[in-house]
């Protein structure tokens, strides 16, 4: 970690910071853990608003961070103790729409700077659409900076009416290249792969992770010998359907759950798939290729700035393409090489933990002032 002095080694107060979290996100809620435990290591005073499940999962407070339970709605009660819990913070920094929106209405009357976190778009259909678009309006123009994760998001912060919108170094927290060499053959023999090739995929069972598109897919491998595994790791409310569609039509796919050993599962798989059109700055694609393991994911902005040529890119949404590239993949060893290579050079070219908390320090020193002590 390189040095960077704290403000109370330089005969100032400690700044002080609240993280507001939503806590619905991995990838925003393991942000935050690093970049307390960075801030802390560098003198800077954390406290973290979010649910109390999110400190157990995230551990927080083992960062060095006061954790202040903040339930994920928006009702006076929470907005209340957000409130309190900012009432002596040098600046607060909200991570998503949601706690963003949360953080407007707690600092409303004050003039504590803001700092907005965009990790994803915010995603809706029909009328809830309509008030996102609303609410991001509204954070945005309260918002003092606005940090998007991709460029994209950087834009449509712009457009929304941002003031100072930029694009923000995000790491993957706590990456480990080697995950799960291990362990691969176990987690296959847990799973009853056989010889067969295993596809993993990762992410909620939810409509814009665009799983239909990969069981549409999942056709176009059959006639494979032997027949691809395709693993799902997530939960959610598509269970039922996608799993009735599994039954019914007899596809190699196996919705294993909830899982906490991803590292593992990634140990195990020939190659990753990512379906999700809408995804800005993938944890999963970002851990496939820090495991070595081959990348099969949707040509979209977010993804191709993220990835840039090491993973086989198609059209979001086109089943025959994402069945064409897995089966081509599978076939081709020294194309399967290659992107192990390339993902090892983009993964080198992404900010490190440390350098993503000097950023956004660097923020930070921009919008306050020296407070000397007394």
């Amino acid at each position: 970690m390189s040095h960077v002095s704290s403000p109370s080694s330089q005969g100032q107060a400690p700044l002080r910071t609240v993280q507001v979290l939503g806590g619905g996100n991995a990838g925003s809620s393991a942000h935050v853990r690093s970049l307390t435990a960075g801030l802390v290591a560098r003198g800077v005073r954390v406290t973290v608003c979010a649910p109390s499940e999110s400190d157990h999962a995230y551990d927080f407070s083992g960062a060095g961070a006061d954790h202040v339970p903040v339930p994920r709605s928006s009702d006076p009660g929470s907005v209340a103790a957000l409130r309190a819990a900012c009432a002596d913070a040098d600046l607060v920094h909200a991570h998503g729409l949601h706690a963003s929106f949360r953080a407007v209405l707690a600092l409303s009357g004050r003039r504590t700077p803001l700092i907005v976190t965009w990790h994803n778009g915010a995603r809706a259909e029909g009328a809830r659409a309509h008030l996102l678009r609303l609410l991001e309006r509204r954070v945005v123009k309260a918002a003092t900076v606005v940090l998007g994760t991709t460029s994209g998001l950087v834009d449509r912060a712009r457009r929304t009416g941002a003031r100072d919108a930029r694009l923000a170094a995000v790491s993957l927290p706590g990456a480990r290249r080697d995950s799960g060499v291990l362990s691969g053959d176990k987690v296959r023999a847990e799973l009853g792969v056989g010889e067969r090739p295993l596809l993993l995929a990762v992410g909620s069972l939810e409509r814009h992770r665009g799983y239909e598109v990969l069981l549409d897919a999942a056709r176009g491998w059959r006639f494979l010998e032997p027949v691809p595994l395709v693993v799902v790791a997530g939960e959610g409310p598509l269970r039922g359907e996608l799993q009735g569609r599994i039954d019914r039509e007899g596809l190699p796919v196996l919705l294993a759950g909830r899982r906490e050993d991803v590292p593992e599962l990634l140990g195990a798989a020939d190659l990753a798939v990512l379906t999700g059109a809408d995804e800005s700055r993938s944890v999963f694609a970002q851990e496939a290729l820090h495991a070595g393991v081959p990348l099969v994911a949707p040509l979209t902005g977010g993804v191709r700035e993220l990835v840039g040529d090491a993973a086989e890119l198609v059209a979001a949404g086109d089943a025959e393409a994402l069945a064409g590239a897995v089966v081509r993949l599978l076939g081709d060893e020294e194309r399967r090489r290659v992107l192990r290579e390339l993902g090892e050079r983009q993964v080198g070219s992404w900010p490190t933990e440390d350098e993503t908390v000097a950023q956004v320090l660097s923020v930070y020193d921009e919008l306050t002032q020296p407070r000397p002590i007394g």
